[in-house]
Formats: structure tokens, sequence, C-alpha cells
């Protein structure tokens, strides 16, 4: 294919960010609910410049010939540099590291920079929006310099208490004396006067900065924000009484309701105060700023003797990376900006002005404040599968039937309960399990920890290399050979990103195993908002299947033949693209053929090239991709028969599911995988066959409502851009009919209970 027919991989993830921003924007959303998904674009940015935009720079300053060959080992004995790992590669006869849509490294910066601007831009327009929208309820962001008595009288305690004496103010003349600033910190610089030479010796902590400085030049000072101290300061507010009626509305900080929040960000706190750490100077200019450090470290596992080891200094490394962005308050002088940006060695390009608080992420920490649930979404509360709740051992249900669920509308219960139940069995033999993320207080972790106390034998494949959550994987890894569990610590050079969980059980007719294959982590609190799929199934198969799967990932053996389940890298884009063109040539025969898939992105070029094929013989292909596609749909000749949507609603879709009609034959599959290269080349991953017609007659119906979806849903268009689905009829929104459907199927199978009338007793009398 031309690279005409591919879309460039950042900027369709930037587009998928928009998504999430036009959820933000919507005025049917309740306003703190917006205000999350406005936070959540903005930890979506923090990480993509990290991982992405950091990978670039180090593409483009490297200036390898084959991007995709490049093995992570850079000048450093132990740890490298590596472009993310679904990089597509160079292509042939381009310029290195030209991705498939035709855009080297440096075009690809260049575009990064202008869409973000634009991005930045209407995140900080959406928030002066909310600002005032949130006013009008009492939730209140005050500016510091027009706080009432009240706010200055507890602001001014605050800076004293919590402030003044943990904040360490730094002389800074250039970047060889600039402070560590780590990635995400927010910190404030300080502009003082120039100062005179007796001054200098009355002030030891700008004496350096004046004598390093020409005489008669400014001085500066950077005041770190770090994790000692809190990030939004929270102040008392005047409210309307409760039994007061206002005659127009509320003005700001006060509500009908006699409920107030008033929070202000740290740094807008430090810079204006800044003056009380430079008592007898004169600070000419306080500017925020917020530094985000390049990321993208990996191990060079060919000398990783102790993983656990390097891993560690990998996460130190990170705090010394170079700045990829560098986050300006609204305001900054030009001397004050070309300081910084000497200092950190940023381009113009990633400079970033922000007319609001830096760093757009924190505010998610501020929309869980207390008495506001009217400005929320209203809880769906996941149901109980009927089928395992009650008193009946998991175990029993399993040996009866497979059991299909679909978080978060399915409660995520069941999948803890038979861990938990396995560790308690006396007649369970082995558990055996991966973890990829978890939660903080997981109890599947606690559960493992049991099982092995109580003398079971229990492994666990606890992956390190889980980008952002290595620290606490390593902890988790620490906590569980401690309690006696085998830990290994993934596949050398590969990531074991398969989500699967494995039991062993000695039963009267002899041992009988029971499994559980996932698209999304073991995290029970994700679990509430993310949406996954779960296959709960003591087939003879499939668990035979993960049988294998743990001896090859914990061993030394070579990879064995599965029954039915495929694995990555060893088969599964074979498989796939099997698949697929097994469909295309029942449509070139006239025989029914057509492809559903659901997945988070898709970026492999042999994937979508094979879909391309089967568009091209007819086959109608419907996609349901979250985040990323590189794929064009629409254009003749090529993809006019694949349709592409996107919902962006109050859960996360994160299951990977795929349909093939297959002549009628239905195929249906779950998997950990995305369509990415870097799953299906560098990670551990599994395909899993649904096989019980009533399961796949339940995820058929479920994959289909997304394409119903007229409210929440986009549809991408041969030109590369997202429209809202423009749909006549009933108004379908496909998370709340899935809620709905839930709450009805657990209504109508929950077992009918008797409760008798009991005679009264002497205390009833």
């Amino acid at each position: 294919m031309s690279p005409e027919h591919f879309l460039n991989r950042e900027l369709s993830w930037l587009e998928f960010n928009q998504r999430v921003l036009d959820e933000a924007a919507d005025p049917l959303v309740p306003p703190l609910e917006r205000l999350k998904f406005l936070a959540i674009t903005g930890t979506n940015l923090d990480e993509f410049f990290m991982v992405r935009v950091g990978g670039l720079q180090m593409l483009a300053e490297e200036g390898r010939e084959d991007a995709d060959g490049w093995d992570g080992q850079g000048d450093d004995d132990e740890a490298g540099a590596l472009y993310d790992e679904d990089l597509a590669g160079s292509v042939p006869g381009a310029p290195p590291g030209t991705d498939p849509a035709g855009m080297t490294p440096e075009q690809q910066l260049a575009a990064i920079a202008e869409r973000c601007s634009r991005m930045s831009a209407d995140q900080y327009a959406l928030l002066a929006e909310l600002d005032e929208l949130l006013a009008g309820h009492g939730f209140v962001r005050p500016n510091p310099a027009k706080l009432t008595s009240h706010q200055a009288t507890a602001l001014d305690h605050a800076f004293r208490e919590a402030l003044f004496g943990v904040l360490t103010p730094t002389s800074v003349t250039g970047p060889e004396d600039f402070p560590l600033v780590e990635t995400g910190a927010v910190c404030v610089l300080v502009r003082l006067a120039p100062a005179a030479a007796e001054e200098e010796a009355d002030h030891p902590v700008i004496k350096a900065a004046a004598n390093a400085l020409s005489e008669g030049g400014p001085r500066f000072a950077v005041i770190p924000c770090g994790r000692a101290v809190p990030r939004w300061l929270t102040l008392p507010t005047d409210v309307t009484p409760a039994d007061a009626k206002p005659a127009s509305a509320p003005a700001p900080g006060s509500h009908e309701g006699g409920r107030a929040f008033a929070y202000l960000p740290v740094e807008e706190a430090v810079a204006h105060l800044a003056g009380r750490f430079f008592e007898g100077q004169t600070v000419e200019e306080t500017v925020a700023f917020r530094v985000t450090r390049n990321a993208d470290l990996a191990i060079r596992e060919d000398q990783a003797g102790d993983l656990l080891r390097q891993m560690r200094r990998v996460l130190e490394k990170r705090r010394r990376t170079g700045c990829v962005r560098l986050e300006l308050a609204a305001g900054a002088s030009e001397a004050a900006t070309a300081f910084l940006t000497h200092c950190l060695d940023v381009a113009g390009q990633d400079v970033y002005t922000a007319p609001g608080p830096v760093g757009l992420g924190a505010l998610m920490k501020v929309t869980g404040a207390a008495g506001f649930d009217d400005l929320r979404i209203d809880d769906w509360p996941p149901q109980p599968p009927p089928r395992l709740e009650g008193e009946e051992p998991s175990f029993d249900a399993l040996a009866a039937n497979d059991v299909l669920l679909y978080h978060p509308y399915d409660s995520y219960e069941p999948v803890v309960r038979l861990a938990e139940e396995a560790a308690e069995d006396p007649d369970v033999l082995a558990i055996k399990q991966t973890l990829y993320r978890t939660s903080a207080d997981s109890r599947i972790v606690a559960a493992l920890k049991t099982a092995a106390r109580e003398g079971k034998s229990v492994t666990a494949v606890v992956e390190l290399k889980a980008r952002f959550d290595e620290a606490r994987n390593i902890e988790w890894a620490r906590d569980l050979e401690r309690a006696g569990v085998q830990v290994i610590y993934g596949v050398r050079g590969l990531k074991t990103h398969a989500k699967l969980l494995l039991v062993i059980r000695r039963e009267p007719d002899g041992v009988r195993r029971y499994a559980h294959f996932g698209t999304g982590n073991y995290n029970e609190s994700t679990a509430r908002i993310y949406s996954d799929a779960s296959l709960m199934t003591a087939d003879e198969d499939l668990t035979a299947d993960a049988v294998n799967f743990f001896n090859a990932v914990t061993g030394y053996s070579q990879p064995q033949a599965f029954r039915r389940i495929e694995a990555a890298p060893i088969g599964m884009r074979e498989r796939l693209a099997e698949l697929i063109g097994a469909e295309a040539d029942r449509a070139r025969q006239g025989v029914p053929a057509g492809i559903d898939a659901k997945m988070n992105s898709l970026v492999d070029p042999a994937l979508i090239d094979a879909l391309y094929d089967a568009s091209a013989a007819g086959v109608k292909i419907r996609l349901n991709v979250r985040g990323i596609c590189c794929l064009r749909p629409g254009v003749e000749g090529v993809s006019e028969n694949i349709q592409v949507v996107s919902v962006v609603d109050r859960f996360l879709e994160h299951a990977r599911v795929m349909r093939f009609v297959h002549g009628g034959d239905e195929l249906m599959y779950l998997s950990s995988a995305d369509w990415m290269p870097r799953n299906l080349d560098r990670r551990i991953e599994l395909l899993v066959p649904i096989t019980a017609e009533p399961l796949k007659r339940r995820m058929r119906e479920t994959m289909a409502l997304y394409f119903r979806d007229n409210v929440k849903a986009r549809e991408l268009h041969a030109d590369g851009v997202w429209r809202k689905v423009n749909r006549r009829g009933r108004k379908i929104r496909s998370q709340r009919v899935l809620y709905e459907e839930a709450v009805s199927r657990a209504e109508r199978l929950r077992p009918t209970v008797f409760e008798p009338h009991r005679a009264p007793g002497k205390q009833d009398e």
C-alpha cells in the first residue's frame, strides 16, 4: 500500500485525545465529569510526551539507519534509549525512520507541535468555561490576588505551616546549577531585581547568582514544589445560607444549598507569596513552570544479570533524562522564557503556554470533592453474575459451563473470588498467574500469598517492565517472594502482557484445571472503569493450553503447539492474517463473509494490508478502535468496505474481541493484544477462542451495539477526520444500553427466594 493509505500513528493518537476532550466540552455531561475528562486529556498528553515525543526526538537525533532494528543498546552499559515498542519501522527507499504514512521523525515532531499547540489552547479555553460554570455551583478556583480576608488569612497560615519551611529556593545561573526537577513536578521561577554589591553579602541565597551574572543583570531562583507539598490548597469560602434563596444566579463561591469548595494551585500560592523567601529583595517576576522528561528508557536485557537491580537504575535514570516539554504559565517575560529554555535545553516548539494551572492532569484530584454529587454522573454499580454468586463454589459452576463476563457491567468479583477460593481450598494443588498491572491493595495478590503460605505451589509471572508501574511491580514481586511464591520476572527480551490465571485442583475423578483468560489487567480498581471481557472455563483443551503456556514462559522449553489458543510473538499475527484472508477467499467465492473487530489500537501494517485486501474482495469489515487507527477507511478500490468507529464514554473501552463470519460457522476470539507491532512481535500475548454458542451470541450482540451507537460514537472518514455519527432514529448510547441489559439480566436470572413470615417474639410484642 502507498503511504497515503496509512494515517500517522502519533497524529492518530492525538485525535483520540481530542475525542476525550470533546467529551469534556459536551454540555450534556455533568460539570465535574467534564472537568474529569479534561484532566484525563492532560494525563494522556503527559504520557504521550514522555514516551512518544521522547522517542521521536531520540530517533531524530540519533539518525539511525533502521529504526525498527534498533535494539535499545545505547552508550550506557546498563540502560539504553529505546524508541517505543510499536514503531512500525522504516519504509524502504524513504529517509531513515520514516513511518508507513511517509513522515520522517522531524516531520512528525513538527506536526505534533502544531497539533498540540492547538489542543492546549482548546484545553485552557474549556477550563475557563468550566471555571465559570462550576463557580455558579460553589466550586471555585479563586485568583490569589483577589482573595477574601478569610481566604488570605487561611493562605497565610498554610504558607507558614506547610510551604515556607518545606520548600527550598535555589539560586540558578545556568544549566550547570539548575536543580534536578522531576518530571511532572511544578516549580516557580523567580526573577529578582539586580542586586547592589552591598546587598550580595547580606543574602547568600542569591549571592552566587549575582556574582556569576554580569553586573546589573537579572538574578533567577527556582522553587521546586515537589511531592512533599500538596498540589492543591483548600481555602474557606463565603457561602449563601442554606435557607436563603438567591434572587439571581448564585455568586461565585456560593451555592443555594450552602455548600462551597475553593481550591488554589500550590504554584500560584508560592508565586503570589514568593517575596517572603527573599526578604529585602525586589521580586520582579514569578513564573510557574512544569517539566516533562523523556521516559523512553529500556533495560539492556542482554547485560541485565539482576533484572530487579537494573530496573531500579532505569527508574533513577528517568529522573535525569532530557526535557521534552516545558509548560509555562501565561505572561512569562522573554527573559524568563529564554532563561528556562536555555537551562533545560528545550526547543521553541516544545514550549507550551498555560493560561491556568500547569499540569491539567492534577485536576483529577479535586473532582472528588465531597458534597457535589449532583454535578457528577449517576452511579452504575457492577452487576453480580447470577451463576457465580451465592454459596456455590466457583469450581462447581465452571465445571458445568463456561462463563463470559463483560466488565464493568458484570462485576469483577467472580475473578477475585476464583483466586481467593483457590487459595483456601485444600484440594487445590497449584495456582499460576500473570501480573502486568495490579491495584494498590490487590486481593488477588493477597490470595496468592495466602495460597503459598498454605503450602500450595504458586507461580506468578510479574512483568517488571510494565511502563510507569515498574516501581509498584518491583514491590509486589519482592512481597510475593517473601510469602513463598515462585516469582518469574517476565521473559528476557519480551513483555508478558497475557492475562491468565490457572488453578489446578484434585477432584474425585482426577485432577482438573480451571482458567481465567482476560483482555484486561488483574486490577480490581480499573476493572470498575475499564470495559473488558473475561472468559472463565474448565475446558480441557483451553486449560491444557494454559499449562503449556506457563511451562514455556517459566522454563527454558521451546513454545509448545497449542490445541486452541494462539500466542504472540510465535504465531498470532500469522493466525490473524490467515483468518482475515479466509474471509477474503470466501467473499470471492460468494460465501458469507464478514469481520467485526474491537481493539484499542490498529497500527500493524501487515494486518492493515490484509484488511485492505479483504475489503477489495468484498468483505464487510466493521472495526471498533478506541484509540489509534492507522488504517484509512472509505478509500475507493482500497477500503470502501471498511467502517471504523470509536466510542468515548464514562468507561474506558479496553476489550479486544474479534469475530469472523467464516461462511456461517462463526469464529469468536478474545485477546490481550492490540493489532500493533509491539504486541505481535515484542510481547507475550494470547488469542483465545469463545466456543459456547450462548457466549458467542452475547458477544456478537455486544459488538454490534457499538456500531448502532449514535450518541457517543465517532466515525473515521477517508480524509482522516473523526466525526460524530449522524444516524437518525432512536438515540442509542451503547454503554448505557449494556448497563441496562446487565441489570435486567441479573434481575431476570436471579433465583427466587421464598421468605416466610415469622411469628412475633416477645421482643416484638
